[in-house]
């Protein structure tokens, strides 16, 4: 086994793919499977998930699994958490929601670009990345807009800590700008329908929905490292330490060594896995079936399935230890 350098823990949500498939315009048909889909961030404490098919958003306690509370959201589809708020874009609506995080009450509502699916925060100001060509930047402290920058075909979003990264859904690329201005940094191929994006401190990840693929660029310029196989449509991808996780529509979780790509494990999860997050010690994926599912970081043990559509938990199976999820080394 290669010995890994030192990657930072980042826990950033970057633009998943999220939506409802009767609201959304036919270029992006070709990514969904036709099931409502959801989007996932923790706030240092608990898990929130976007719900598209009911206009809510769900916290969870990352301690038990319990729920917490049940906000009503208009077409919720990305969420990210900027160290005191949770934001939400609005699919249907072109609009960003701003919840204080500690009660999940209504600060704000935000006009973005037409099509909002993937929000990041960048430490003051939060970029949005809408689907009909471009990237919103706002102000964390008012929502007071900061610019517009095109960006073709825009879906997911991350923060390299110095520049933002959008993948550009039908050109199998991403696009850099700089955080400071929006400026073009460069654009860098990638694989077939890039959707989730996740920086690990040192590489940018990208899940190709359509190559069944993860790709690995070097974050200093943009050059490619590898592709690494993983399951069938590739939606979300997070950074949980030493690992790269990510969430496939065929019902799986793929965890790869963030050092070298290595493939570590296949976990079934089932539900159609769009989402997935990490908070520290576990790995938390939405599931468009209306399931969160918990797994142990260390060997992606089972820990536990919630109702994030029921509105409380379902199957609730905390302490379990059982390892008859995984599937293939």
């Amino acid at each position: 086994m290669k010995k890994c350098t030192k990657i930072g823990i980042f826990l950033l949500l970057s633009g998943i793919l999220l939506l409802h498939i009767s609201a959304i315009p036919a270029q992006a048909k070709a990514i969904g499977a036709g099931a409502p889909l959801y989007s996932i961030a923790f706030d240092g404490a608990n898990i929130w998930v976007a719900n598209s098919d009911n206009n809510t958003v769900t916290k969870f306690n990352t301690s038990d699994g319990s729920l917490v509370a049940t906000y009503a959201v208009s077409s919720p589809w990305g969420i990210a958490f900027d160290g005191s708020n949770i934001w939400v874009t609005n699919y249907g609506g072109n609009t960003v929601t701003k919840l204080n995080a500690s009660d999940g009450s209504l600060v704000g509502t935000y006009i973005t670009g037409a099509g909002p699916t993937g929000v990041v925060f960048d430490g003051a100001n939060i970029w949005v990345a809408n689907v009909c060509g471009t990237v919103t930047k706002l102000r964390a402290s008012d929502g007071s807009l900061v610019g517009t920058y095109h960006v073709p075909s825009p879906w997911g979003i991350a923060f390299d800590g110095a520049n933002i990264w959008v993948t550009n859904r039908e050109s199998k690329t991403v696009t850099e700008l700089s955080a400071r201005d929006g400026c073009l940094v460069g654009k860098y191929k990638v694989g077939s329908l890039p959707t989730g994006i996740a920086f690990d401190g040192a590489s940018i990840w990208v899940a190709n929905y359509g190559s069944k693929t993860v790709t690995q660029l070097n974050a200093a310029d943009g050059s490619s490292k590898k592709k690494y196989k993983v399951g069938r449509g590739p939606l979300g991808v997070a950074s949980g330490g030493p690992y790269i996780w990510v969430a496939n529509a065929d019902g799986t979780v793929t965890k790869l060594r963030a050092c070298d790509g290595c493939l570590l494990w296949t976990y079934a999860v089932g539900g159609y896995p769009t989402g997935v997050a990490f908070d520290g010690l576990n790995v938390w994926v939405a599931n468009a079936s209306g399931a969160v599912t918990q797994l142990r970081a260390s060997d992606g043990s089972l820990l536990g399935t919630y109702g994030a559509v029921s509105y409380s938990p379902t199957g609730a199976i905390n302490g379990q230890t059982s390892q008859n999820n995984k599937l293939s080394q």
